[in-house]
């Protein structure tokens, strides 16, 4: 169902065919798990966007940071030292092996039916992107041009822990720049899951979990499995995954979690009203009020989350193993550190026999804030698109590619200018992925009107 809202503020008339622009992205399958064996894909799509967006080619100069990464410069039309503005996307998406036949259409046709434009990556991060690139086309169309520098900032490969991502921010730190701004996605136009607050938000993420994955591994002497000897490799393994899964980590309500019950209070019921605000003021008991009735979600927004999701050991039903081992993923909550996590594992596992290692990590973000100009822009640049939309923070649960500017960068968030309701949230990564074309033309506007009130920020 489309979103009902009154039309955007802005009328002027956008260039036709966005969706089908939109459905030509997701055919090309630039699944970033795979990019070894489809680099081609990458290639190609870094041509359609030539061919899509010709105006934008013309007046932007780009540039390719390692492989696939695409660094796009709108010059300032200003004499002005004023900070740059990045603008994220990312253009990799996620697999689908196994899903095929589950879906409603096939997951790379592209088609376009019932309002929507079905397919991977409809909604992440390519809807996203296609909206950002339709406003700049359109824009340098007008003939206009930005009072600061616009860098349009697109990675390859997300989806798999960002390389491309962080190499882009650290090659433009490297050269002294500093953006006022930079927005990825993350955050979206949606109804939030809380207890008497009804209607729809702009979700804009002010900080991001870390996102750590660790390998637990044992070893063990093989040997016949009639004769058993103590513990096996695979039983040290299921133990501490057990003695994880029943000592979760400590509760820690972030800023950021506070500051989005604050603003809740001004839109619930007036029940839930009073409820929020005390939530508000009274944060170490709202957490465990959260751990108890807010199911996973609320869960997430308090404490670091541990998901074991690998297993292995073992070659036979009838061999003691001599290895198994264990992956991993771990959220880390903003305000906790990596090595302080590693700590924790170590103790409550309590078995030297278990090494503990970090495969990969990043640390959570800092928090930016909600008071400042760079967010009202963003408030702002929503009411355009999404007439009478409150704009929230709140804290991203997923990693994204801006986390690599939050150690240079102190005001860096997370929004994707898109309508999704709860069933299409569970589509990203799933089945059924799809965004309506409604609002993608309304995140045309959003983009714009970010665009065009940099002037007035």
């Amino acid at each position: 169902m489309s979103l009902q809202l009154p039309p955007p503020v802005d009328a002027t008339p956008a260039r036709a065919g966005m969706a089908d622009r939109l459905a030509a992205m997701i055919r090309v399958p630039t699944i970033s798990a795979e990019a070894d064996a489809r680099g081609s894909a990458f290639e190609d799509f870094i041509a359609l966007l030539a061919g899509l967006y010709p105006q934008l080619h013309e007046h932007l100069s780009l540039e390719r940071i390692g492989q696939f990464g695409l660094v796009y410069t709108w010059s300032s039309v200003a004499p002005n030292d004023a900070d740059p503005v990045v603008l994220m996307a990312h253009y990799d998406v996620v697999p689908v092996a196994g899903q095929e036949t589950e879906w409603s259409v096939p997951p790379f046709e592209g088609r376009i039916a019932d309002g929507y434009v079905w397919g991977r990556g409809a909604l992440d991060d390519k809807g996203a992107l296609c909206t950002l690139f339709e406003a700049v086309e359109n824009l340098v169309s007008e003939g206009w041009g930005p009072p600061r520098t616009v860098l349009l900032c697109l990675g390859p490969d997300e989806e798999v822990m960002g390389a491309t991502g962080r190499l882009i921010a650290n090659t433009l730190r490297e050269r002294g720049v500093r953006p006022w701004l930079v927005l990825d996605e993350g955050g979206a136009i949606s109804e939030v899951p809380f207890p008497g607050v009804d209607g729809t938000f702009a979700m804009v993420g002010l900080a991001e979990k870390g996102v750590l994955t660790v390998e637990l591994k044992a070893s063990g002497e093989g040997g016949h499995a009639s004769a058993p000897s103590g513990l096996t490799a695979v039983g040290r393994i299921a133990r501490a995954v057990a003695k994880l899964n029943h000592n979760p980590f400590d509760v820690h309500m972030p800023r950021t979690v506070v500051d989005l019950f604050t603003r809740l209070a001004d839109f619930a019921e007036p029940k839930y009203a009073r409820i929020w605000a005390l939530a508000a003021r009274s944060p170490w008991l709202t957490a465990r009020a959260l751990l108890a009735g807010g199911g996973a979600d609320g869960a997430a927004l308090v404490r670091t989350s541990l998901a074991p999701t690998m297993l292995s050991g073992g070659s036979s039903p009838n061999v003691l193993p001599s290895s198994a081992s264990a992956m991993l993923n771990i959220r880390v909550n903003v305000g906790e550190t990596i090595a302080g996590v590693v700590v924790r594992l170590r103790r409550v596992i309590n078995d030297s026999s278990v090494e503990v290692r970090v495969v990969e990590g990043e640390e959570s973000s800092p928090e930016s804030p909600s008071d400042n100009a760079q967010f009202a822009l963003i408030s702002r640049a929503v009411a355009a698109g999404y007439p009478g939309v409150p704009t929230l923070g709140y804290l991203t649960m997923a990693a994204t590619d801006g986390r690599h500017w939050h150690r240079f960068v102190p005001s860096v968030y997370r929004f994707a200018p898109l309508h999704m309701s709860a069933q299409q949230r569970a589509s990203i990564h799933g089945i059924d992925e799809r965004v309506s074309v409604d609002s993608l033309l309304r995140g045309e506007r959003v983009y714009r009107a970010l665009l065009t009130h940099l002037l007035e920020a």
